[in-house]
């Protein structure tokens, strides 16, 4: 991760079962500092609470958990120091609670970007690629799906490197120094 301020965050991204979440808690643990794992996610049946439980057991110790569904900026701006890793999982479960609890998304998620750019210490952030699959059937879900797809281009933007995992295969496309555009 680069040592620029508010470029030391990271965009870990890919499908259901990709292996995002098992590569983003690597990357933290490779990292030598200290890990706190900022969850999103609430056990609302026991499917949820069986996931949950599966990702502490996949993370194993060393970790500091922390649960927040709602103010991951305040959370972020007090939990991100120079000598900690914080590990957001996930942004698409963020995104579902802020709809859900009738926030105004487009804020929250501006907000969001805007705490990243001035963390004081390496983040990491595991979400969804919901847009590559077929298209929803009901308003609800297309409005979500979206909704995420501006979220993952926000944070990639604010993000100093993205990632995209496919068959839990990293494939870094920013930053990209062999990567030229142009017409």
């Amino acid at each position: 991760m680069s040592k620029q301020p508010g470029r030391r965050s990271t965009l870990v991204f890919g499908g259901a079962r990709s292996g995002k979440s098992r590569f983003a808690e690597k990357l933290a643990m490779d990292s030598g500092l200290e890990k706190v794992y900022l969850a999103t996610g609430a056990a609302y049946d026991t499917e949820m609470a069986d996931r949950i439980a599966a990702h502490k057991v996949q993370r194993g110790a060393g970790w500091t958990t922390i649960e927040e569904q709602l103010d991951l900026a305040n959370l972020l701006s007090s939990e991100c120091r120079e000598d900690r890793v914080v590990l957001v999982d996930c942004l698409t479960l963020w995104l579902s609670n802020i709809t859900f609890a009738e926030k105004d998304v487009a804020a929250e998620c501006a907000n969001l970007c805007t705490v990243i750019g001035s963390l004081k210490g390496p983040s990491i952030f595991v979400s969804n690629e919901v847009g590559m699959g077929i298209v929803p059937e009901n308003r609800l879900s297309r409005s979500f799906r979206d909704a995420q797809g501006r979220l993952n281009q926000d944070i990639a933007q604010a993000c100093g490197q993205v990632v995209f995992v496919g068959a839990g295969l990293p494939l870094l496309l920013k930053p990209n120094p062999q990567m030229e555009i142009t017409l």
